[in-house]
């Protein structure tokens, strides 16, 4: 090299030897596109929330029982200030209440007015799945679970696309008193 380059042809000499020894480097692979969400159990059914549609998880806080409600409605907590409704989702949807045990985790939902936490029985932590996976056809389903999955990702398993979203748009959902 000499040194009588100007900048330019110093930059150009660099490009032609990244150029050079890029030639053997592996080829581009095309990445799948992704989707992600939390993943979570309630009773048999795999579910994934989409990130948009979730504040936060949360170990199941302290909660003070209220008198006069349904019995979904395990109470109230209170989060960093804020009182947050728990609601048991299995409940909620007809099922048996959520099994006691130390996986049991809060998905904190906001939504417009609605600040609100849903038990569920376990939580998985990011599932992120190939958008060409996603089916929208939806397999057998308990009815009150149909309204509140979006479709389906296939895996290992099957993960039903769960929206927190539709289930607190459900006027029941703020039907809380007996």
């Amino acid at each position: 090299m000499s040194e009588a380059m100007t900048p330019f042809q110093r930059l150009c000499e660099i490009d032609r030897q990244c150029r050079q020894r890029g030639l053997s480097l592996p080829a581009r692979r095309k990445v799948a596109a992704q989707w992600g969400g939390i993943g979570f159990r309630l009773r048999q059914h795999h579910c994934v929330v989409p990130m948009s549609e979730l504040g936060e998880v949360l170990h199941e806080p302290r909660q003070t029982r209220l008198p006069g409600v349904r019995e979904w409605v395990r109470g109230v907590a209170n989060v960093r200030g804020r009182l947050l409704p728990i609601m048991d989702l299995g409940q909620l949807l007809g099922f048996a209440p959520v099994a006691a045990g130390p996986q049991r985790r809060v998905l904190v939902v906001e939504q417009d007015e609605v600040f609100a936490g849903l038990l569920v029985d376990e939580v998985f932590g990011m599932q992120h799945f190939a958008v060409s996976s996603f089916n929208a056809a939806l397999p057998a389903l308990e009815a009150p679970l149909q309204p509140l999955v979006q479709g389906v990702f296939r895996r290992e398993r099957d993960w039903l696309v769960f929206s927190p979203h539709a289930l607190v748009a459900r006027p029941a959902f703020l039907d809380v008193a007996r």
